[in-house]
């Protein structure tokens, strides 16, 4: 049976909510067969989510870790392709701080590539009717700062890893009027299917 870490994050920007914070919190341990689920909520805040992240890897020793996040605008669960060195935002990070145009890691590359199976996922959720897209950045807030460091960590480790974007849920569109919104279900039927896709991925490969 393969552990499988997975990630959210608390609402941020003065949001009430955040759906990666809620399917992250709807998720049972046992709910793919083959894997053990364990779930965290990390803080949105630039120089403590990583470091938790890292910690948890450490006590845990997961298989698989997929982080998810909140994107607003986005209309697919969206799996990210590139972490890039950068953290450069408009808005601060729920301890006040904003960082403009700031090396993540000043001697690291300029970016690590995801090692879950993009394609794979993307196709299965669709064939799930499940809106799906690949996405080559995920962008440069908190979100890029946590599979940045995430993959740096995991470089050389048989551990797959990687970072997915959600779209608002439907219980934020008074606060986000006009975007497009997902019903949380769906997001949690998405993240079940995405956990059985990377462990069947696994498994084939031995």
């Amino acid at each position: 049976m393969l552990r499988v870490l997975i990630t959210g994050f608390e609402p941020f920007n003065k949001g009430k909510l955040n759906p990666s914070e809620q399917l992250v919190l709807r998720l049972d341990k046992h709910d793919v067969d083959g894997a053990e689920i364990i779930t965290k909520v990390l803080p949105v805040v630039f120089s403590e989510a990583a470091e938790e992240l890292l910690q948890l890897i450490d006590e845990h020793q997961p298989d698989v870790v997929i982080c998810f996040g909140q994107a607003e605008g986005r209309k697919n669960i969206s799996v990210e392709r590139f972490a890039v060195n950068l953290d450069d935002a408009a808005i601060a990070d729920n301890s006040g701080s904003i960082r403009v145009n700031q090396k993540i890691n000043p001697a690291g590359p300029t970016a690590f590539e995801s090692t879950l199976p993009i394609v794979e996922i993307v196709n299965n959720l669709k064939q799930n009717n499940i809106p799906a897209a690949q996405s080559l950045s995920a962008g440069a807030f908190v979100c890029n700062h946590i599979f940045y460091e995430l993959q740096n960590a995991l470089v050389g480790k048989d551990v797959v890893s990687g970072f997915v974007h959600v779209p608002l849920m439907n219980e934020q569109q008074e606060d986000f009027p006009g975007l497009f919104t997902m019903d949380i279900h769906d997001m949690v039927r998405a993240a079940k299917a995405i956990v059985a896709t990377v462990v069947a991925s696994k498994q084939d490969r031995g």
